[in-house]
């Protein structure tokens, strides 16, 4: 028997999200990886006025949505995934946590130099919601240590760990830190469960629309390869993956 290529290995995911493969799958907004540009970070625009302290989705009218990663996990899935977004003409947001950046710290600038967001996802990825003052104080300003310290910002937006929402005093605190919003999100790839790559992208698809948020995760195998069928599946149905600081923009 002949070596699967990756076209066919495509299609076997699509049929299982129920979805077909269309001819001629190069993305019209494919880019150059960043090693062919000058490797800058892109000037990033300034949010709209009025925002909610706690995003769960942006604007319903626009085209756009946000693929936003947990940093955590196997720094080569994040490199694939990064990757993949880059092949599409797609970015990214990454909610970073603290010790990853501390194990892999090239990855911070990895993530800028591509044109992503990076943001807070707490120290250690523990309940923070269940923490006092100052133990949650600390997890959001260890992070935002980190990223400073790599990146020159704190980045543009805190996510808590363990919790989708944060609590009001998680949410002021973050405030104080830096991070004006809290970032959530109304679509769940429920990827860390492991599911399967087909299971990621149905679940994915049949929820994502105009101004979606969607969670995802580095570390898991079938994000990766769940990702080329929901960036192209996106790409048919016009919906752009922008930033989270593109889409509140």
């Amino acid at each position: 028997m002949g070596r699967v290529t990756a076209t066919e290995r495509r299609a076997v995911l699509l049929a299982g999200a129920g979805l077909a493969l269309a001819a001629g799958c190069a993305n019209r907004n494919a880019v150059a990886p960043p090693g062919h540009s000058s490797g800058s970070a892109p000037a990033r625009p300034a949010l709209s006025g009025n925002l909610p302290a706690q995003l769960t989705h942006g604007p319903r009218d626009r085209p756009r949505v946000a693929l936003t990663f947990h940093g955590g996990g196997d720094p080569g899935t994040a490199r694939a995934v990064l990757a993949e977004a880059e092949k599409h003409g797609a970015h990214v947001t990454v909610l970073a946590v603290g010790t990853w950046l501390d194990a892999h710290p090239d990855l911070a600038r990895r993530i800028r130099d591509g044109g992503h967001d990076l943001g807070n996802h707490t120290l250690r990825h523990l309940d923070i919601n269940a923490m006092s003052e100052a133990e949650a104080r600390a997890e959001i300003a260890g992070c935002a240590e980190r990223l400073e310290r790599l990146t020159g910002s704190v980045g543009s937006w805190f996510r808590p760990s363990r919790s989708p929402t944060a609590s009001p005093l998680v949410t002021r605190l973050a405030r104080e830190a830096g991070y004006p919003h809290v970032l959530s999100y109304d679509v769940d790839s429920l990827d860390f469960t492991s599911p399967g790559a087909a299971a990621v992208a149905r679940k994915v698809l049949a929820e994502i629309r105009e101004g979606s948020v969607v969670s995802l995760h580095f570390g898991y195998d079938d994000t990766v390869a769940a990702l080329p069928v929901v960036l192209e599946e996106l790409d048919r149905r016009g919906l752009a993956a922008v930033t989270t600081t593109e889409l509140f923009s």
